[in-house]
């Protein structure tokens, strides 16, 4: 088996060229059941070839082929018998690497636009219609493919718009399959996995979990490990495959962190003392989180606080466990990606990646560190988890820390809970709960005027917060019914002390982020 496709022997390698679209190709690799990887334009030939992959995607990208010092992939990469699909700046870069030619054209393509097959549009595009709706977003074009590969299909601005030959395994589409305003795309996207890499397809969650159950046997042998218990997705599905591995070696902690929603401490003990045949240790440290994050405004500085406490926490728990010498986390990729690494750039330190302590005393135990939520998702419905903790929302592992713009305390703290409370709990009554990613309040560090009972008030304003996304690494807002917004409003202004307005956000991400901070 290879060892970098986790339950799996094949593996797909999404070449990230810093495209927008990168982690969403290689979900949809992954929706066909083939595991893919996202790896950096400056991986070597070398290092491709000892990954082993059945194929190579090369995502687009911002910049032009012609701009000086535009990136490009190792030469030798084309020598290694490996099919490869670029898409966009990939498509370009394929073809100028291997003697095409790509030109500006009159005028860039953006948006919605009709493709038209050319032949009987080859492996690619064969049994989809003749015209059909893709997604651009270019400017250059290729305008003559390399020295024998065949162009497919052309748009008005786009004279090979798709590209292919079986013997060079060269591949390419100018258009964005991955996107869902391109009809046939996930076609595209299978039929190069399976005519151009011959996939089998046969990665599935009970092979995941199948592998991480071998890996973690292997990795803790006769020792104990203990599993933090926040409540959410991540930490409950991580602690549920540690224990079909371990079983009693693990013991589950959990840090009542005095930032949770309002009553989630009782109910993450209830819960799990319900479902789970493990020991529970039970740790309120709220007031050591309150001395940390005192005086602390920066929102960097409030993740790193929080997950270095957190580590600390787990060391004096660590005492009550004779011989855990292993911290099991719900790392997953897209906490990876945007806490920094060889192909990104840190969008915001997550506390169980970038906000880890440089001397933490545990090896770490990451057996969701190659998954999207929603296959995490997948994964806990495999193991058998209930509802109540897999369709749970999303939540930032700083808990409200990071929801209150400006210095935590407790009394920011109470106030935001009762808000966030009222938020979620209209959205249920409304039937929209399934329907939204996440949905929350925000405490920013100001106040505004406002009059309550003919009198002048200076009270906080709150934002409402809520998205709708497949895997958080983009989002778009949730249209919720104003006469929802309107209850929520009500409520809080009226039920909650010290707020005297609301607001709505209606940013996606990108260019926002889901978390204020």
């Amino acid at each position: 088996m290879n060892a970098s496709a986790p339950g799996s022997d094949e593996l797909v390698l999404v070449v990230d060229f810093g495209a927008q679209y990168a982690q969403l190709i290689a979900r949809r690799v992954r929706e066909a059941n083939v595991y893919s990887e996202i790896v950096a334009p400056t991986i070597s030939a070398a290092e491709v070839a000892e990954k082993q992959p059945i194929g190579i995607i090369f995502s687009g990208g911002p910049d032009s082929v012609h701009a000086d010092g535009a990136i490009a992939i190792d030469a030798g990469v084309y020598e290694l018998g490996i099919p490869i699909l670029g898409i966009c700046y990939g498509a370009q870069l394929i073809a100028q690497q291997n003697g095409g030619l790509v030109d500006r054209t009159d005028r860039g393509e953006y948006g919605r636009t009709t493709l038209t097959l050319d032949t009987d549009g080859g492996a690619l595009l064969r049994g989809t219609p003749a015209e059909q709706s893709v997604w651009m977003s270019h400017f250059d074009a290729i305008v003559k493919p390399p020295l024998g590969v065949t162009a497919t299909a052309s748009t008005p601005d786009a004279p090979v718009a798709a590209f292919e030959d079986a013997d060079q395994q060269l591949y390419g589409v100018q258009f964005h399959p991955e996107v869902m305003h391109t009809e046939q795309g996930q076609h595209v996207i299978e039929q190069f996995l399976e005519h151009g890499c011959g996939a089998s397809g046969t990665w599935t969650m009970a092979s995941i979990i199948d592998t991480a159950v071998e890996q973690i046997r292997e990795q803790v042998g006769d020792l104990r490990a203990l599993c933090g218990l926040s409540g959410g997705v991540d930490s409950a599905v991580a602690a549920a495959v540690v224990h079909k591995a371990i079983g009693d070696q693990l013991t589950c902690v959990f840090v009542d962190t005095g930032l949770m929603r309002l009553n989630e401490g009782e109910q993450v003990v209830e819960t799990f003392e319900r479902n789970f045949g493990v020991e529970l240790i039970h740790v309120e440290a709220g007031e050591r989180f309150f001395e940390a994050l005192a005086g602390v405004t920066e929102p960097e500085a409030k993740r790193k606080a929080i997950g270095e406490l957190f580590i600390r926490v787990f060391e004096d728990a660590q005492g009550q466990v004779e011989g855990a010498d292993f911290l099991v986390q719900g790392t997953l990729y897209p906490d990876v990606i945007e806490s920094g690494s060889e192909h990104a750039s840190t969008i915001k330190s997550h506390h169980n990646v970038g906000g880890l302590p440089d001397d933490i005393d545990f090896a770490l135990v990451e057996p969701l560190r190659s998954l999207f939520k929603d296959e995490v998702r997948q994964v806990g419905r495999e193991l058998g988890l209930p509802d109540e903790i897999v369709e749970r929302q999303p939540f930032p592992g700083p808990g409200l820390g990071v929801r209150i713009i400006g210095e935590v305390t407790p009394d920011k703290v109470a106030t935001l809970q009762h808000a966030d409370f009222i938020v979620r709990e209209e959205l249920k009554n409304a039937g929209l709960e399934r329907e939204i990613w996440q949905s929350f309040a925000v405490l920013p560090d100001i106040r505004s005027v406002g009059v309550m009972g003919d009198e002048r008030t200076y009270g906080y304003p709150v934002i409402i917060r809520a998205v709708t996304s497949e895997d958080a690494m983009t989002a778009d807002w949730a249209r919720i019914p104003y006469d929802v917004l309107e209850t929520m409003s009500s409520r809080v202004i009226n039920e909650v002390p010290g707020v005297n307005r609301v607001a709505y956000d209606i940013t996606s991400k990108p260019p926002g982020t889901i978390e204020w901070e």
